[in-house]
């Protein structure tokens, strides 16, 4: 029988998913649950060793004849620090140890009670990753438990062999043996290709051959960062899911027609590539986070474990590009026509799915709103002959551009912040003569408003401010209650406009109040040929509020 700490359950079914078979164990309380689990599992030898110095060297010289991980689990308090000396020396000899520590609950530390220190960082200067195991308490818990577990076994052979730490913190009852097998639990592998050949995606192609659902998910990532011929060619074995933030693809509109969308269980994948950075859409993310029997691959240049689906299981270490033509040149160099029969159904799902939503948004109706300006630039914009780049504010703009744009949107997407953006677009518009275009709101605009206060700025830079008073979105946050502490402390309304910040900085203003004078201010924003910077300010503070 094994613990019913689910924690150390989950650790213990990843230690021999991922091949220890040797452990140093040390004795102590906190840690008997560990080192039973350990014993019981049945795949791992057990080394008992009384002193923790010790100990680690004894680990230490097992991992450096055998060249693989060897484990050493010891109590709470200062029999952590004892093994400090061994794992120095693992650190600079570059050899993989993994260090479990049993540690008393959060709750109790720094408060005087019996062998309780701050373990959880104690080793961070001589180990390549540390991870604190909470005990889980429901399946987000779990399945960051079972992800930290993964990353920190990955971390000891990736670039490089070295020690990690791994602490796991146990309330008592600690000694309830009462669980008959260990979890089923999800492990993540990384292949580290030096040269990418077919064998190395053996395992992905018949994944994705054997699929009757296969997805490929496109996050963020610069224009021409992959081949759009090889994206056209793969469209043809599998759905491509893809948005304005990478601007490759044909189905660009996912989140919205999910959101729309009666039925979406037929349109869940059972396999899924994923490459890029992030995605704007909470409905895709969603969607995928419910697909948990499909296998999940993730192509990541630095091969970090990035789970944002939450079902991932196996890691691609090289540039998208590579992935993406081997997988081409393999499916024709096989019986392409089943699989193609296979997924053919599928594909045709979200493509209709797809039409009809952008068939519904040619007929739309809109009110003077926030999107329905956006909608107005983007097709004014589309029929620009200059050359441009546009960088969309986050929030709602970004939402509104995953919407309406048809080009690839440039966006602070790393931390999704509403700082910075109009300077980071102005930024971009002193190292290229191309117009670059900011769409941005107005709590964004004028937290950043320094960015225009810069006298290299020319007339390639242009602005549209879209001013509704206040953080609308907010207003659209699911069960937040509208009433005055909304209004003035969450959306923090106002009554602020860019016109006095354009004078002082010698910028051209323009002002909107109504679709005729929008119509017309974004006529004059895409052919503004004057030789300073131009903002248009499209004012909704008296209209019906936001449309996101």
């Amino acid at each position: 029988m094994y613990s019913n700490k689910e924690n150390i359950n989950i650790l213990t079914a990843l230690l021999v998913a991922h091949g220890v078979k040797r452990a140093v164990v040390c004795p102590g309380s906190r840690n008997a649950p560990i080192v039973h689990n350990l014993v019981k599992s049945g795949a791992i030898c057990c080394y008992p060793v009384t002193d923790e110095r010790s100990a680690g060297f004894y680990a230490l010289g097992m991992a450096l004849l055998s060249g693989d991980a060897v484990a050493v689990c010891v109590t709470s308090g200062s029999a952590l620090l004892n093994v400090l000396p061994a794992v120095a020396e693992a650190y600079y000899q570059h050899v993989p140890l993994i260090v479990i520590s049993a540690d008393r609950p959060l709750a109790w530390i720094d408060q005087q009670d019996g062998q309780t220190i701050r373990q959880q960082n104690a080793l961070t200067d001589f180990v390549k990753k540390a991870v604190n195991l909470y005990e889980p308490t429901d399946n987000t818990q779990r399945w960051y438990c079972n992800r930290l577990a993964n990353e920190a076994l990955l971390a000891t052979n990736h670039h490089g062999c070295g020690p990690v730490h791994i602490n796991v913190p146990l309330s008592e009852p600690l000694f309830e043996y009462n669980v008959c097998k260990l979890p089923n639990v999800r492990t993540i592998s990384r292949i580290l290709p030096q040269t990418l050949v077919e064998a190395d995606l053996h395992e992905l192609i018949s994944h994705f051959l054997r699929a009757e659902k296969p997805m490929i998910v496109v996050g963020q990532m610069r224009p021409t960062t992959i081949d759009t011929t090889l994206i056209k060619e793969l469209e043809k074995h599998a759905v491509v899911i893809s948005e304005v933030l990478s601007g490759v693809g044909t189905l660009l509109n996912a989140d919205e027609l999910l959101a729309t969308s009666t039925e979406t269980v037929e349109l869940k994948p059972d396999f899924i590539l994923y490459l890029g950075g992030h995605l704007i859409g909470k409905n895709i993310k969603s969607l995928l986070r419910q697909t948990q029997d499909a296998a999940q691959w993730l192509i990541n240049e630095g091969g970090d474990v990035i789970d944002t689906f939450m079902h991932l299981t196996t890691i691609v270490e090289t540039l998208p590009n590579n992935v993406l033509s081997l997988m081409v040149q393999m499916l024709k160099q096989i019986d392409e026509k089943q699989h193609e029969t296979r997924a053919n159904a599928y594909i045709q799902r979200w493509q209709k799915a797809h039409n009809d939503y952008r068939e519904h948004l040619k007929k739309e109706h809109l009110e003077y709103t926030e999107a329905f300006a956006v909608q107005c630039f983007e097709q004014q914009l589309s029929h620009s002959t200059t050359p441009y780049e546009v960088h969309y504010a986050n929030s709602m703009s970004v939402r509104l551009a995953n919407k309406y744009a048809r080009h690839h949107v440039w966006c602070n997407r790393g931390v999704n912040g509403i700082e910075g953006s109009l300077s980071t677009a102005a930024g971009m518009s002193l190292t290229t003569t191309n117009n670059v275009y900011c769409i941005i709101g107005d709590l964004s605009f004028f937290y950043d408003q320094n960015a225009l206060w810069n006298t290299r700025l020319k007339g390639n830079f242009r602005i549209m401010l879209l001013n509704n008073g206040g953080g609308k979105i907010f207003q659209h946050v699911k069960g937040m209650p509208a009433d005055d502490i909304r209004d003035t402390y969450v959306s923090a309304e106002h009554r602020t406009s860019a016109q006095g910040i354009c004078q002082q900085n010698g910028i051209k203003y323009l002002v909107a109040n109504n679709k005729k004078e929008l119509q017309k201010g974004v006529t004059e924003l895409i052919n503004h040929n004057e030789d300073c910077p131009i903002v248009l300010e499209v004012n909704f503070k008296q209209s019906a509020g936001a449309s996101a």
